[in-house]
């Protein structure tokens, strides 16, 4: 018996068996393996791989996201290794799949893509009949469908939703983080604001280079200016507490521009909040909760 699959790059890979040593090289994929087939599945992960918090800490460690050690994962003898086409250093993954390690190079850019992700995990794991792995294929889609149907009855909330505060950072729309935003009921102000290059361009201050010299480059996380918040005019203003833990002193900059966000609303001072960073860019199992939550709390700036 053996089972065919092709990861998010098109590469197909063959598996005799359901891998039983996996190193993850990613937060949110280290907790849906985790849930769909236990921690013991785990024999590796990334230092910001904490959950499941309380079970995954005996899982040996092998480095960050961008700056795995390759050797450290070899040294494991796992049967798979999963990473993030975004969030993983190509090298690294080049290096173990060079040693013949089946590395499963997932990019999910919605929600909908996360969540047929668990379904995919849990048919490569073989527990897909499991009832823990069946209920949470189950709750993830369940959580989808209600979002879907809440949206319908709203118009969506105008926010802004920036990723890094120096320099200021943001999402295009072709992001997971963008379609989880609208997903929950909100509109990603600057969907539409791919990056420029060079930064300067980017900045509003040179020309821009073109798409044929721009090539490959990722053009969804643009830097953007002050003066292009306050033009967006997003009704409300998003601080995720990752990748960039936003503060209160982050939060009162924004207090302090013309913003629709920094006026009083109902009984809202402003509608500048805090959020859950997991909510916004952790896919698979964390949206069966994360999805709910972010559109709780989208829904109360309304």
């Amino acid at each position: 018996m053996f089972l065919k699959t092709r990861d998010d790059r098109g590469r197909e890979l063959v598996f005799h068996h359901p891998p039983r040593r996996i190193v993850s090289l990613v937060p949110s994929d280290t907790l849906t393996i985790a849930r769909l087939a236990g921690v013991e599945r785990l024999v590796g992960r990334t230092d910001y791989c904490v959950e499941p918090a309380g079970e995954i800490d005996g899982v040996p460690r092998v480095g960050g996201t961008k700056d795995a050690k390759a050797e450290a994962i070899l040294d494991l003898a796992p049967d798979l290794v999963i990473a993030n086409q975004e969030e993983n250093a190509r090298g690294v993954l080049e290096a173990v799949a060079q040693r013949g390690v089946p590395v499963f190079v997932v990019f999910p850019k919605r929600v909908e893509d996360g969540v047929a992700l668990v379904a995919r995990y849990a048919r490569l794991l073989g527990v897909q009949r499991e009832p823990r792995a069946v209920e949470l294929v189950r709750a993830c889609h369940l959580a989808v469908s209600r979002a879907q149907q809440l949206r319908a009855a709203d118009g969506p909330l105008p926010v802004f939703c920036p990723i890094w505060m120096d320099p200021l950072m943001t999402i295009h729309g072709d992001t997971y983080i963008s379609n989880a935003l609208a997903l929950a009921g909100a509109r990603n102000v600057f969907a539409d604001r791919a990056r420029r290059y060079p930064l300067a361009a980017d900045l509003g201050q040179r020309p821009a280079l073109t798409p044929e010299q721009v090539a490959e480059r990722d053009t969804r996380y643009p830097r953007v200016t002050f003066d292009e918040v306050v033009a967006r005019a997003p009704s409300a203003v998003l601080l995720p507490d990752e990748p960039h833990p936003f503060s209160e002193a982050d939060a009162a900059v924004f207090r302090a521009l013309d913003l629709p966000a920094s006026k009083p609303h109902g009984a809202l001072a402003d509608r500048i909040v805090h959020v859950n960073g997991r909510d916004l860019c952790w896919y698979g199992a964390w949206a069966a909760e994360g999805i709910p939550r972010l559109q709780a709390a989208i829904d109360a700036l309304r």
